[in-house]
């Protein structure tokens, strides 16, 4: 699996890269500044690309601003942000498009390595991996949310991280069950109608994001 890595600091790519080599990911370039990065991403096309918001010259977004680029000329790329800060204008803009895997984390709320590694396989993969704390920051700008219970706005954050519905039970100590008939109404609140779509539960949230 082909990796294009941007990250500003030396040590961090560094050890990214070896991470990543060590679970049989390919980095096919590793880049340190934000003019570098969408070159890179166009030229390497590769399966996931693993970025950090803020890059030189100006240490802004400009690691944002080239995946959106990027995507808008290799649609469906793969992009998994990796960062400190949550820049919601941006993050919003990657997020709502519905094409491809997209992943938003937070480098100082990694827990463990395998999560890490199963979030850029599941980017790859065209899935979500959604740090919570990104998720409920974008969340509690969206006035639409007005209209749902604290249970329903739990479960939605659980399936903007990509988890089905076992593993949101499992997590809230609900019913399967329960995590339906929470979801149908986020559907029907969010003016979803009934779809054989296996990807609307993402949709639903990206539509929200991008309401």
């Amino acid at each position: 699996m082909r990796v294009v890595l941007a990250e500003d600091l030396a040590l961090l790519r560094d050890g990214l890269t070896r991470l990543l080599e060590a679970f049989e990911f390919e980095v096919v370039e590793a880049v340190d500044n934000g003019p570098a990065l969408l070159p890179a991403l166009i030229r390497h096309r590769p399966d996931v690309a693993v970025v950090d918001v803020r890059l030189p010259p100006t240490f802004t977004d400009e690691g944002l601003q080239a995946a959106i680029a990027a995507r808008g000329q290799v649609p469906g790329l793969p992009v998994l942000v990796l960062s400190q800060h949550v820049e919601p204008l941006y993050a919003r803009e990657l997020l709502s498009d519905r094409n491809g895997g997209v992943g938003y984390l937070l480098k100082d709320r990694i827990s463990n390595v395998a999560q890490f590694i199963d979030a850029v396989r599941r980017v790859a993969d065209g899935g979500t991996a959604m740090d919570p704390e990104v998720v409920s920051q974008l969340l509690a700008r969206r006035e639409p949310l007005a209209g749902l219970t604290a249970r329903e706005r739990e479960v939605l954050g659980e399936m903007a991280e990509g988890r089905s519905n076992a593993a949101i039970a499992a997590t809230l100590f609900i019913t399967e069950k329960a995590v339906s008939k929470h979801i149908n109404n986020i559907f029907t609140k969010l003016g979803m109608p009934p779809s054989d779509d296996d990807n609307r539960r993402v949709l639903a949230v990206l539509t929200y994001l991008n309401a």
